[in-house]
């Protein structure tokens, strides 16, 4: 990848739509862009220009008169060439180095036809650019000191966000929540390895060696915020990734119309017939900002039918991948065999016993040994707000909304993390037995270069790679 190339992309997704965004980045931007324009003002940073998409016209086509050189891309002195109008733009101009990637930036809007946008590309393609790398734009940002690591992989999660606040969360990332957290813990570390180097270098010099008390103290500064970032993955990967909650039950219980309840609009089919659900239905919704893909499986019984039979099959191995399971129970009626059944599959696992029906067993009261229950009526809407809270307090998301910015939402991350706590738990081991500081010393490099992977002020071509390569095209 030459990164002294002037690259192209479509910036907005693939499909029609009102506008589509072409993006020229690299140092012959402008040079590339004004022959395909007609401007009814000159190119300046910052300013969108209205203007035409122009190409030389055929033998039949008309010729551009009166248009200033400077606006067509033409050298003074030369002779307009024909040219024809293929579509109207809007044209902005980004100039280096205040632009996303810090070189020049030109970026063209005209009406989204795939058509239109596609003839763009081919254009800028014949002029001498070249089609971008999926990411390129963002790791040319990187590379150029405009986002660090950290601030270019949130870029990738805010695109990919499902609810409004993973996208604030990725928002955060993106102004460098995560790696102002991490600066102070680094910054401590650097100064331990500058003492000890010190102490090492000038020990003829009269510069005093820490005794060990005062290193531990403060690998111990460095760890503590440490092991509370590597805390925060939980909740962070549960935002970041969301989970899947798996709705079963025996038949006739109301799991579907529970399912309506959470998802709040009649997506699954509710009849009072047992055995109405024979597949899966899904539906993807935000609780308090985690996505959460509910599944209603069919009622597991007995199967009277081989469609019901593939139905409780889906079910069955649904229930052993979710990551939370909301076990339907008939609230009005005795425990059944199947109840006891199931009951003994999710036994160990993230669950919630649901008591539907529950307005027609006012005084009776449905208890399982091991698993919180929460009584609901899918018909009235009862106990449907507390279901909900009871899902967010068995994942951990109920403390979320209190989480300081800056959380590990990363598995990459999260590894890296570990890796420096590993490395410190090493040096603390090594101060414990006395170790020459020569030695120490690389336990406390082990435990910075980590952390300098998460930022990206060490980090291999073979991991920028991976990275970039989950982008979309054009950014």
């Amino acid at each position: 990848m030459n990164l002294d190339d002037t690259i192209i992309a479509m910036a907005t997704p693939p499909g029609r739509g009102g506008i589509g965004v072409v993006r020229l980045s690299g140092p012959e931007a402008r040079q590339i862009a004004l022959p395909m324009l007609r401007l009814k003002h000159g190119l300046e940073p910052g300013r969108a220009v209205f203007g035409e998409l122009v190409e030389p016209a055929s033998a039949s086509g008309c010729v551009a008169e009166g248009v200033p050189p400077a606006q067509t891309g033409l050298r003074p002195g030369s002779t307009p060439a024909a040219l024809t109008r293929v579509d109207e733009v809007v044209v902005t101009f980004f100039q280096k180095p205040h632009s996303y990637t810090t070189d020049d930036v030109v970026e063209i809007s005209a009406h989204g036809s795939p058509v239109v946008l596609h003839h763009i590309v081919e254009l800028a393609l014949s002029r001498g650019a070249r089609l971008a790398e999926p990411g390129e734009f963002t790791m040319r940002a990187f590379l150029n000191g405009r986002l660090d690591l950290a601030q270019a992989e949130a870029v990738r999660d805010l695109i990919e966000s499902q609810t409004l606040y993973q996208a604030k969360v990725a928002a955060q990332q993106l102004e460098g929540a995560l790696s102002r957290r991490l600066q102070p813990i680094k910054q401590k570390l650097v100064e331990l390895v500058a003492l000890l180097e010190a102490g090492i270098d000038f020990a003829d010099d009269d510069v005093s060696v820490l005794p060990g008390e005062q290193i531990e103290q403060r690998i111990a500064a460095v760890r503590a915020p440490l092991q509370e970032l590597a805390g925060s993955f939980a909740y962070g990967k549960l935002v970041h990734e969301g989970l899947t909650l798996a709705i079963v039950g025996r038949p006739n219980v109301g799991k579907s119309s529970l399912f309506n309840r959470l998802v709040e609009r009649e997506r699954a089919i509710v009849t009072p017939t047992p055995g109405t659900t024979r597949d899966l239905v899904s539906e993807t919704v935000a609780l308090e900002g985690i996505p959460v893909k509910l599944v209603d499986t069919a009622g597991i019984r007995r199967a009277l039918d081989e469609a019901e039979s593939i139905g409780i099959r889906k079910s069955m191995e649904v229930l052993a991948d979710a990551d939370l399971v909301l076990l339907v129970v008939d609230a009005s009626q005795p425990a059944t065999a199947e109840d006891e059944e199931l009951l003994h599959q999710v036994t160990g696992r993230c669950a919630i016993a649901v008591a539907n029906k529950a307005d027609l067993a006012v005084n009776r009261l449905w208890t399982v040994d091991g698993l919180p229950v929460v009584r609901t009526s899918a018909l009235t809407g009862s106990g449907i707000s507390e279901l909900r809270a009871e899902i967010l307090r068995q994942v951990g998301g109920e403390q979320g909304a209190q989480m300081e910015s800056g959380l590990l939402t990363n598995s990459r991350h999260r590894g890296l993390v570990e890796n420096a706590l590993q490395a410190l738990d090493a040096a603390s081991a090594a101060v414990e037995q006395k170790v020459p500081h020569e030695m120490l010393l690389l336990d406390l490099y082990n435990a910075l270069r980590p952390l300098d992977e998460i930022t990206g002020a060490t980090t291999s071509d073979d991991i920028l790679g991976l990275i970039f390569s989950t982008f979309c095209i054009g950014k």
